[in-house]
């Protein structure tokens, strides 16, 4: 029997359906018995004695309408919905969630409307759990629920240390741009090092290129020295950059250079716990025996997806992270195979970047993806189906609580 079958069958077998339209200041609730009763939405805030209020009103109507079980359901949400979820953890109730596209596609068959609101879209959430479309609710706990706090935290302080080094990219193209191209950018310690006390052309002048040289040598642990500061004085020699407001621009250039060193010191404290806490994880050893997934890449995968022991299949991890494959055809037409999407986008990117890392020359995949450029799969579609195989390989490898072994096929044979 399938699962949505099975799911089909358990919710109408005598369970009430409570379900929740997620907002940020207040919610509306609903439920629906499986012999068609109801009642109409109502409102209740997003504080403890608005989840007191839910709950006594779903219990009330379980018992009215002699029900064995309750199913809560909500659509997949951002932080709005966490305070409601954790509080309901603690009951005797199970916890599903709806994936908002189904919610969109469904609402115009209740009333022939694209109407949205409030009152309607808890009904509508009932009505496709009643379908059997529905997915579990994923809560981390312990570690698994520190290491995504840390995973998100530290993606947003990525995103703003990018931020902050575009906007420092801005101000040199003004004051220095024959700087970018000498140092290609901004983003190495070295050219940090040098815009923070040498930003305008006068000021590399004024150093001289044998102090350039020995600094330049000594920051980047000898890559760097007398070519590179010599095309540095002839580039500010020649520069272009404007000399109009040069105090004001210099104060904004440390002020970013201050910013982005503060993120990256904050960047590294979460890099510090997640590796405190993979160390707790009884798994750990079996993850990063993959050779091309360090410790920060393992603890963001842990972060995201939760307990990867938990999970029944790779087929499901492979689901939440959206690496499910789909087509649309229609009959003599075959559609192009692709990705749905429809998991946790961040997941997703950390695999992506740990596919590339596993695909270099003489690393751990660089064979498997070569066959499939081979056979004429393009190069993001070769990736993907590198992602996918690693998420298999850590689902069997958590599973049969065993490390990596490149050989294995070859010891298997023999």
């Amino acid at each position: 029997m399938s699962n949505r079958r099975k799911k089909i069958q358990k919710v109408n077998q005598k369970v009430l359906i409570a379900t929740v339209d997620i907002g940020k200041k207040s919610h509306y609730g609903y439920w629906r018995s499986s012999s068609g009763a109801d009642c109409r939405p109502f409102g209740f805030a997003n504080t403890r004695a608005g989840f007191d209020t839910f709950w006594r009103t779903i219990c009330t109507a379980q018992d009215q309408q002699d029900a064995d079980s309750i199913i809560v359901g909500f659509e997949s949400t951002g932080p709005y919905g966490e305070p409601l979820v954790h509080f309901l953890r603690t009951k005797t109730v199970k916890l599903v969630q709806i994936n908002p596209m189904h919610t969109k596609r469904v609402k115009e068959l209740s009333d022939n409307s694209p109407l949205k609101s409030d009152a309607k879209d808890p009904r509508v959430i009932a009505d496709i759990l009643q379908l059997g479309h529905s997915l579990r609710v994923i809560v981390p706990t312990g570690q698994a629920a520190e290491l995504r706090r840390l995973t998100t935290a530290r993606e947003r302080a990525v995103t703003d240390r990018t931020a902050l080094l575009n906007r420092l990219q801005d101000r040199i193209t003004i004051i220095f741009p024959e700087f970018l191209t000498v140092m290609n950018g901004v983003r190495s310690v070295s050219a940090r090092y040098l815009l923070k006390r040498y930003p305008f052309p006068e000021d590399i002048i004024r150093l001289g290129r044998s102090r350039l040289a020995k600094r330049l040598h000594a920051l980047s642990k000898g890559q760097l020295g007398e070519k590179r500061a010599a095309a540095l004085i002839a580039a500010a020699k020649e520069s272009i950059g404007i000399t109009e407001g040069a105090a004001s621009l210099r104060r904004e250039v440390r002020y970013l250079l201050e910013q982005i060193a503060g993120v990256q010191r904050f960047i590294s404290e979460l890099e510090a716990e997640m590796e405190t806490y993979v160390g707790m994880i009884p798994y750990r050893n079996s993850l990063l025996s993959i050779k091309g997934i360090g410790t920060v890449t393992a603890a963001a995968i842990i972060g995201e997806a939760g307990d990867l022991s938990a999970f029944r299949s790779a087929k499901a991890l492979i689901k939440l992270a959206g690496l499910n494959l789909y087509e649309v055809s229609s009959g003599v037409h075959k559609g192009t195979r692709r990705i749905t999407k429809r998991g946790r986008p961040l997941l997703r990117k950390l695999l992506f970047f740990a596919a590339l890392n596993v695909v270099k020359k003489g690393a751990l995949m660089h064979a498997y993806y070569q066959k499939r450029i081979q056979q004429g799969m393009p190069p993001m579609k070769a990736l993907v189906a590198v992602m996918r195989k690693l998420l298999r390989i850590m689902y069997a490898l958590v599973r049969d609580n065993t490390t990596y072994t490149a050989e294995y096929s070859i010891l298997k044979a023999a």
